[in-house]
């Protein structure tokens, strides 16, 4: 079973990394095929996620794969890690998730996060700006708010079938979006991309300011990690080499190799 001792659960957040030799619609496809493993073998939760023109990153479209994920499975919990909800109309977003429960109930997680996007060419093709990320906060009121009924943004407008449906949401964050989580009130998901150390403030700040919701009581986090599985350690993390190139050269000059 995926369980630690002391009740730790496994989970898995697959991005659909593409192989050499093999192209994004295969990298989909394995997605599918990695979920009916990880399910036989006991796993907490499978996400799915949304990168836009990432090398090597084929899940753009969370909540469609989501959907392909779900059906292939029976027990295992399924979501997105995350929906970028600057990218998107939190109407839009409260109803593609509503249709998931409706069709998949109580198995479905709503992770949203706030990029938008890695390089100023991506986020010019979205129709965004570095600034759309300051919007999250307020968006994600709204977006709760259409599942609630309780959203003031629209008067008269309705989240269809989303509104009444109770679906868990997870705020996605690599630091600086703890403590919106904690605000709110939501489980933090929390990744260790900037170093163990500041993951652990973050935490810690987290569990000191939450404020208990209608949608959790109490704190609860999940840690996001990279990992590579292979016949040695060295095997394991030439694995991980290309991406993180990726990323570092993305960091440094602004655009993708």
């Amino acid at each position: 079973m995926s369980t630690f001792p002391g009740g730790v659960r496994f989970s898995v957040l697959d991005r659909s990394r593409t192989r050499e030799g093999e192209d994004a619609p295969r990298a989909l496809r394995d997605t599918v095929d990695l979920a009916r493993e990880v399910e036989a073998l006991g796993y907490h939760r499978f996400w799915v996620s949304e990168h836009h023109s990432v090398p090597g990153v084929a899940g753009s479209a969370p909540t469609v794969l989501a959907a392909a994920v779900a059906a292939a499975t029976s027990r295992i919990r399924v979501g997105t890690g995350g929906v970028m909800l600057p990218n998107h109309q939190p109407l839009v977003v409260a109803e593609q998730f509503g249709v998931l429960e409706s069709l998949f109930p109580g198995r479905i997680d709503m992770g949203v996060g706030r990029s938008v996007g890695f390089t100023d060419g991506i986020r010019r093709a979205l129709g965004r700006d570095k600034e759309d990320a300051d919007r999250f906060g307020d968006q994600l009121v709204e977006l709760l708010g259409w599942f609630t009924g309780e959203q003031s943004a629209h008067p008269q407008v309705h989240a269809r079938p989303a509104e009444g449906l109770r679906v868990p949401p997870f705020v996605l964050a690599t630091g600086e979006g703890a403590s919106l989580a904690a605000a709110a009130g939501l489980p933090l998901v929390i990744g260790d991309l900037r170093g163990r150390d500041r993951l652990l403030a973050a935490v810690e700040t987290y569990r000191s300011s939450f404020r208990p919701s209608a949608w959790s009581a109490e704190p609860y986090v999940v840690i996001a990690g990279t990992v590579a599985v292979a016949g040695t350690e060295a095997a394991a993390r030439r694995l991980l080499m290309p991406e993180a190139w990726s990323l570092a050269h993305a960091r440094t000059l602004g655009v993708f190799p």
